[in-house]
């Protein structure tokens, strides 16, 4: 049996720690490949995303050196809400009959939050949920206790690194050395992204 890790987000833009927890996920998991996805239209961020081929193509180039890193483009495919029950329906409907483990990719604060996410029950019979264990306990909140699940623990050391720290240096023309991999720095200079808007005079 195939055993698919699922990593999705908005990637504003991708950073090293996720890239070591997608490494992380692939190696003591034993995944065949981890498919990244990036977020079309994430329902849970009020400000705005650069724009979603920016978001891609940076992934895209964060992953370029492992083959079993996979980039899926079906919630930029799609219209509407990124809703990962879809996404996760979509793709199960894709592969058929064939025998599949499915396991999500998540953050400790992802795991807090479930209970909140679009058709989280239904989720949870589809999936193992794979969540980066930073901290020295992991423990379900009350809603999702109480609901029978998978849940497989990714230990990751700490990391001072996030997308917004990423964009705040961005914006005030620092350098990304040791938060993105070279090429994303390099194209996030080459594109402008992130940088404040200058104002005429």
């Amino acid at each position: 049996m195939r055993r698919i890790g699922l990593f999705g987000g908005s990637f504003d833009p991708v950073h090293l720690g996720h890239v070591a927890l997608a490494r992380a996920a692939l190696d003591g998991l034993g995944l065949d490949e981890v498919l990244w996805i990036p977020a079309g239209q994430p329902w849970q961020k009020s400000r705005p995303l650069a724009p979603a081929e920016h978001r891609a193509a940076m992934v895209a180039l964060a992953i370029a050196g492992e083959p079993r890193f996979r980039l899926e483009r079906c919630e930029l495919n799609r219209g509407g809400p990124s809703y990962t029950i879809d996404t996760v329906r979509e793709l199960q409907q894709a592969v058929g009959m064939v025998a599949v483990d499915w396991l999500l990719l998540i953050g400790q604060d992802q795991y807090a939050g479930l209970p909140t996410w679009q058709g989280w029950r239904e989720l949870l019979q589809r999936v193992t949920l794979a969540v980066a264990r930073r901290e020295a306990a992991l423990t379900a909140p009350a809603a999702l206790a109480s609901v029978p699940h998978r849940r497989l623990e990714i230990p990751m050391p700490a990391m001072a690194v996030s997308s917004t720290e990423v964009r705040r240096r961005a914006a005030a023309g620092l350098r990304l050395d040791a938060m993105v991999p070279p090429e994303v720095a390099r194209y996030i200079a080459l594109h402008g992204l992130y940088r404040e808007p200058t104002s005429n005079p």
